[in-house]
């Protein structure tokens, strides 16, 4: 399979705190690969510098055999990255096709579009004139995926795509994966849930204190095998 994106010794700051160390990560086109691990593991600053909101040094991310660190977060965009970030960070004062129409701005050619997202979600297609933050949890969730998936990128990065949502909504979003991916769609989620990480990927990296603990094939590994990686015990 063809590499699309990897990191090479990828280190990140708040500051002068340190959050990750080193980390070396491969992504292969037509890849569904989770990211697991505790709060505070680094999961989400890892997607962050990847979608250019955190600073990386320019040469430790690469994507299309392109050094693309610390690249401004729409150029990144532009190129074919696309982040569903944690806690959806929908614009409150847009409508929810107001919201999906932003993702679409970047004008970049790909089978996206309202009517697609519609058939997809038809939920958003009933509430698309209401306020995208006067819908539920989950529903503003398939807004803030939507949004990212108009931007037809190449790599979509999901960061806790499941956080205080009810089973039967988390169900529902992940049973959009297949639909997603079947087009060649190359996926990234950060996941709290391993249960639904290793099912629902081919291949999981566990992150611990900003380093990786664990890395292989999602199926590879037994549960006490992951929750050391995960503790650290």
């Amino acid at each position: 399979m063809t590499r699309l994106l990897a990191t090479r010794g990828l280190q990140a700051f708040y500051g002068d705190a340190q959050a990750l160390f080193g980390i070396d990560f491969e992504l292969a086109k037509g890849e569904l690969v989770a990211i697991i691990g505790a709060n505070g593991a680094g999961k989400s600053t890892f997607l962050k510098c990847l979608s250019g909101l955190v600073r990386a040094p320019r040469t430790a991310i690469e994507f299309k055999g392109e050094a693309i660190g610390g690249m401004p977060a729409g150029e990144i965009v532009r190129r074919g990255l696309a982040l569903v970030p944690e806690g959806r960070r929908l614009f409150p004062s847009l409508s929810v096709e107001e919201n999906l129409l932003m993702g679409g701005l970047t004008q970049r050619p790909g089978p996206w579009n309202l009517p697609r997202l519609y058939a997809l979600f038809p939920i958003l297609a009933e509430k698309r004139q209401l306020p995208a933050t006067s819908l539920s949890g989950g529903q503003q969730q398939m807004v803030a995926l939507g949004r990212a998936l108009m931007s037809n990128p190449e790599v979509l990065l999901c960061d806790e795509l499941s956080l205080g949502l009810a089973p039967i909504v988390i169900r529902e979003i992940y049973a959009a994966m297949p639909a997603i991916t079947g087009e060649g769609m190359t996926v990234v989620i950060v996941e709290q849930d391993v249960t639904m990480a290793q099912r629902v990927s081919q291949r999981i990296y566990c992150l611990q204190e900003g380093r990786v603990s664990l890395q292989g094939r999602s199926d590879a590994f037994t549960r006490e095998q992951i929750s050391q990686a995960y503790f650290g015990l």
